[in-house]
């Protein structure tokens, strides 16, 4: 019995021994040979140590490899290794050992560099389930080997859209990719040029029947989308997007009731959205945006919706938020920004309480502001650019102690900041511009503000002092309060608290800027700025810290009072780009400069009193305004040999004299020249052909130019929006190559000697809306013939003092479509009429301009910028966009005769019609047709030879502020209808035969006496003379009874000069003309044509006058 114990207790430790071992072997203790595999791969593989966590930790001294960081085991076998993100970059070649470790069933080698091509071995992992290779650095074609590895279950090769590095499935393509991955359940291919058609690559997921997420954005795939993807009924998550489906999105997809995550943004959807899809109760994530012709609506949502992402911006979307919106019970996050939704925001938003992110901004949303007290995670919210109103309630804000970022500019809100607002502790953002605010600024505090950084409450109606308490803000970088009505003094030197302060704006308050700093000496205690504007701000001198700004960007001072030279100093400034000194008082520069700085891109020094030579342009100027100063010649006078940029120039308003040179022509990215209302003479030089392509607008009006219009200067690719040479000395016919301007909207060539008839061939310019052709030598009838283009959007037309004759033709009038809109189509059209100087205008941010640069300037700029927050270039462009400052866009006036004064149209609305064909000598009635322009506003037929009756239908003028029939040879009867014109503020009826009653009512009795004098028919008020009985006060007088003009020809010698009268003063003229009955009638028929023929500034003018026809010389303006 002994001896069997002690034989037992020999065999205890052995047992243990073993079962030790088997232990070891269950729990996963490694197997020599792998662990010597896998310190090979580590000593074979090209990795940063510093930067790795896993390999780095691989130790040959630890015998258990199945304990190091990234290795998985199963009974002492690898079958997992993970050595993401190890900053890889090389080393796995055909015979690194990692092909050995034949129990792999899981890779993940994500998030590297190896700058190589797919290792063709890794079909000897013939285990391999799981592989992740998603940016892992690898390129080139996806080898044909990986097909061998039937068992994957998840297979990722996808890569970010920043990634250099691209792998393609061309040859083979993704249908044979497919073929044997018939057990994958995960597929992601994001970012692999895979180059399909939707059919291609739909069909070829038609055998992964259990596919449940499938991730193939930025692959290149082109659509339609194909029915077969419906197949994949185990679908949970569709990831499309940034491809270039051109697709509908099919109804199908409603019958994924698996489906969690569906994203198909910017791949160019169309047709109408399924609003079942919404109805997926399994549905978290729906990104359908950036897709800008899909359209759709949002459906009443379910109570057993599961959405928790929303994101429909930038797409077509319309209609109203429903009130079930509140059934979103999980929605975390909502982005339905640049759509096209209205209606009002319904309040039971508020019950939205899980909402982090909110973006409803450009749509059209109208009325209140629910509050959003509830949703105490809210972080961001942003409801720029709509149409909400109403007060900002204190308690719609309170307990938002995660909010960052406000944004409700570009609104019609009212009443005062909210106090609750300046108190949010974690807000770093606080953007209300453009809203109709007012009262005063209440308080900041450190305490309740410790994050603020950014505060834009400009362009509203604020008062009061700025409080001095944001200036204690230590953490501000943007301080926005222009465009209000703030009072009081600031003492610039205040920023000198602000160290990170990069944006300053405090433009066009009430307020007095004082740059007169105590510590003038220490300049260095001012913050780093970016952007400073300070216009209209009463300054008396520009601030001398700028000096030592060497990261100025901006520098906008315009409207103040500033006087003397233009500091040198300016122009040493490297890093500015924009530069405003426009409506000062400055004289000069303080020394002459041949070298401004090389990055100024925007250079405003208008209305200034600036006198000689011009200085020379910036390098890398596109946008230059020297206008309404006093320079006085072009230095060097070939200037347009140093525009390389130059987009934008202005040099109108000043005593330039000359030719203007060809160079000009050699400024190639012109878009917008403006040498208006100068000296310039000779002839316009014919290579501005050469700008034709690119040119928008182009105004060489009010200066001395002769000759004719060059017809080369409108070539088949014109694009050119806005003509003006007006008020020139150019004769000639005008030219029929106007017509290649396919989208001239403005052309102004009155005041000048052009002859010919009225041009019929401007009718097949469909978009021309402005035609001032006055006070030129045109004549014939006012008719096109053999004409059938309508003039559809005309509105404004000037034909007056020229030679036109016969009768005003019907048939054309009616071709004249938009003068006869009537109320219902009035409203939309209300606005100013601009020029688009760049196609597709739209409001422009940052990316946008610096898109449209030439790309060396762009380059500059951007670099310039690299510091400068998204967020505050952003805010930046924004504001600035919304004051016009944005140089897509271009405004002129033009110059008309309303209520019998000559007018200048600053802007011209797009709505004001204007017809004006007075002092020519125009016969018979005015048309019916006349009558018909229910748009009008202004209508002149003054001193012409009109008979007949005035139409009844003037009546429907309703919009008419403005007529002017005088000096014609009108008859009948007032129409009583005119009564009834409530707007119109200006009428002129002398000098016709109209006889009767003026009819009663309080438009026309207000009404001056000489608006009727010279109709000795007329009585009743209010004139002087009674009508009898019968509502007559006797017929007029024959027309041979009325005073007469002294000849059918007279001379207006109030508009002769001095010399012309010593010319003709000689004695050898004047004793004859006095001595001789003979000569003194010769004088009297001729002397007018002898003038007209010898000075060119004369003209005769047709007109009636008290009742006759009469023919005067008229200088010509």
């Amino acid at each position: 019995m002994r001896a069997h114990l002690t034989f037992l207790l020999f065999l205890i430790p052995f047992s243990l021994i073993n079962s030790s071992s088997n232990i070891f072997l269950v729990n996963g203790y490694c197997q020599g040979h792998e662990r010597s595999l896998l310190l090979h791969l580590k000593n074979s593989l090209i990795f940063n140590p510093a930067k790795s966590s896993k390999l780095v930790n691989w130790n040959q001294n630890d015998d258990d490899c199945c304990q190091w960081n990234g290795v998985t085991c199963i009974e002492g076998h690898v079958t997992a290794l993970d050595l993401s993100h190890e900053s890889i970059s090389g080393g796995l070649n055909a015979s690194s050992s990692l092909f050995s470790l034949q129990y792999l069933q899981s890779l993940n080698l994500a998030l590297n560099d190896f700058h190589s091509m797919m290792p063709q071995e890794l079909h000897q992992l013939q285990n391999l389930r799981y592989l992740n290779f998603s940016n892992a650095g690898f390129q080139g074609q996806i080898p044909t080997e990986i097909f061998h590895l039937k068992r994957l279950v998840t297979l990722d090769l996808s890569s970010s859209f920043t990634s250099h590095h691209v792998l393609k499935l061309e040859n083979p393509n993704i249908g044979m990719f497919m073929k044997n991955f018939t057990d994958i359940t995960k597929l992601y291919l994001d970012g692999v040029a895979i180059s399909a058609s939707g059919e291609e690559w739909g069909r070829s997921l038609y055998p992964l029947g259990g596919l449940r997420v499938l991730s193939m954005s930025s692959c290149n795939l082109s659509g339609p989308i194909d029915s077969s993807l419906a197949r994949l009924q185990s679908l949970s998550v569709l990831k499309l997007s940034h491809n270039n489906l051109s697709s509908i999105v099919p109804d199908s997809f409603a019958n994924f009731s698996n489906l969690t995550t569906l994203q198909i943004s910017s791949c160019g959807l169309n047709g109408f959205f399924p609003k079942d899809i919404f109805q997926i109760h399994t549905l978290k994530v729906l990104d359908i945006s950036y897709n800008q012709n899909l359209n759709g609506s949002l459906p009443d949502f379910s109570t057993l919706a599961s959405l928790k992402y929303l994101n429909l911006a930038d797409t077509n979307f319309s209609g109203p938020l429903p009130n079930t919106i509140s059934n979103l019970k999980h929605l975390s996050t909502i982005d339905l920004s640049h759509c096209q939704f209205n209606g009002t925001l319904p309040s039971s938003m508020s019950k939205l309480t899980q909402l982090v992110y909110l973006d409803l901004s450009f749509n059209n949303f109208t009325g209140l502001l629910p509050s959003l007290s509830m949703s105490k995670n809210l972080r961001y919210i942003s409801l720029l650019r709509n149409y909400l109103s109403g007060n900002l309630p204190s308690n719609h804000f309170e307990g938002l102690i995660n909010l960052v970022s406000i944004n409700l500019g570009f609104n019609s809100f009212n009443g005062s900041v909210p106090s609750s607002v300046l108190k949010l502790p974690c807000l770093r953002e606080l953007k209300l511009p453009y809203n109709k605010l007012s009262g005063i600024l209440g308080e900041f505090h450190n305490a309740s503000s410790p994050l603020l950084e950014m505060i834009d409450l400009s362009n509203n109606y604020l008062q009061g002092p700025i409080p001095l308490s944001i200036f204690n803000l230590q953490t501000l970088r943007f301080i926005q309060l222009s465009s209000n009505k703030f009072n009081g003094t600031v003492k610039l030197d205040v920023i000198r608290k602000l160290s990170n302060l990069t944006v300053l704006g405090l433009s066009y308050n009430n307020l007095l800027v004082d740059v007169n700093f105590k510590y003038d000496h220490n300049m260095s205690s001012f913050p780093k700025m970016r952007i400073l504007d300070l216009e209209s701000c009463k300054l008396l001198q520009i601030p001398s810290f700028l000096k030592n700004q060497s990261t100025i960007l901006s520098i906008h001072m315009a409207d103040n009072n500033i006087e003397g030279p233009i500091p040198k100093w300016i122009w040493q400034l490297e890093s500015l780009v924009s530069l405003n000194l426009s409506h000062n008082y400055f004289t000069g520069l303080e020394e002459s400069f041949s070298n401004f700085s090389s990055n100024l891109n925007t250079v405003d020094l208008s209305y200034n009193n600036l006198q000689g030579p011009i200085p020379l342009v910036p390098k890398y100027a596109a946008y230059l305004d020297y206008s309404s100063n006093n320079f006085s010649s072009i230095i060097p006078p070939d200037i347009g040999n140093h525009l390389p940029y130059m987009t934008f120039m202005f040099l109108s308003n000043n005593k330039f004299q000359g030719q203007i040179h060809d160079s000009f022509c050699n400024a190639t990215s012109l878009r917008l020249l403006d040498l208006s209302h100068n000296n310039f003479l000779g002839k316009i030089p014919k290579c501005f052909e050469a700008l034709s392509s690119n040119l928008r607008v182009l105004n060489f009006g009010g200066n001395k130019l002769r000759g004719q219009i060059p017809s080369s200067m409108f070539p088949n690719l014109c694009a050119l929006r806005f003509v003006d040479l007006n008020d020139n000395l150019l004769g000639g016919p005008i030219p029929k190559s106007l017509i290649n301007c396919k989208e001239l909207q403005v052309l102004n060539l009155g005041k000048n000697a052009l002859t010919g008839r009225f041009p019929c061939f401007l009718s097949k310019i469909p978009t021309l809306r402005i035609m001032v052709l006055r006070s030129n030598k045109l004549h014939g009838s006012i008719r096109c013939p053999n004409s059938t283009g309508y003039w559809k959007m005309l509105h404004i037309v000037d034909l007056a003092r020229n030679n036109f004759s016969g009768m005003i033709s019907s048939a054309l009038l009616n071709s004249w479509q938009a003068m006869m809109r009537d109320e219902d189509v009035l409203g939309p059209e209300f606005g100013s009429l601009f020029f688009e100087v760049y196609d597709n205008y739209h409001q422009m941010g940052f990316k946008d301009v610096v898109r449209m640069m030439e790309k060396f300037c762009a380059k500059q700029v951007a670099q310039l910028l690299l510091n400068m927050s998204h967020s505050d270039l952003y805010q930046v462009f924004s504001d600035r966009t919304a004051e016009h400052v944005d140089l897509g866009r271009y405004q002129e006036s033009i110059i008309i005769v309303n209520k019998g004064h000559q007018m200048k149209l600053v802007k011209v609305q797009t709505a004001f019609t204007y017809v004006d064909m007075s002092s020519n000598y125009l016969e018979g009635q005015i048309p019916d047709e006349l009558m018909q322009f229910k748009a009008l506003m202004a209508l002149n037929l003054s001193h012409n030879a009109l008979t007949g009756h005035i139409p009844s239908s003037v009546e429907n003028l309703k919009h008419l502020e403005c007529m002017d029939l005088s000096n014609n040879s009108l008859n009948g009867e007032i129409p009583q209808g005119l009564s009834s014109l409530s707007f119109l503020a200006y009428m002129n009826l002398s000098f016709n035969h109209l006889v009767g009653r003026i009819p009663l009512g309080t438009q026309i009795q207000s009404f001056d006496v000489d608006s009727f004098k010279g109709n000795e028919g007329l009585c009743g008020p209010p004139l002087t003379t009674n009508c009898d009985d019968g509502g007559v006060q006797g017929l007029p007088p024959p027309a041979s009874e009325l005073s007469p003009c002294h000849n059918d020809s007279s001379i207006d010698w109030n508009f002769l000069s001095v010399e012309l009268g010593f010319i003709f003063g000689l004695g050898i003229f004047i004793l004859p003309l006095v001595c001789l009955m003979k000569w003194r009638l010769w004088y009297s028929n001729h002397a007018d044509e002898m003038l007209h023929r010898f000075i060119p500034q004369l003209d005769f003018v047709y007109e009636q006058h008290e009742g006759k026809r009469c023919r005067s010389l008229r200088w010509r303006y």
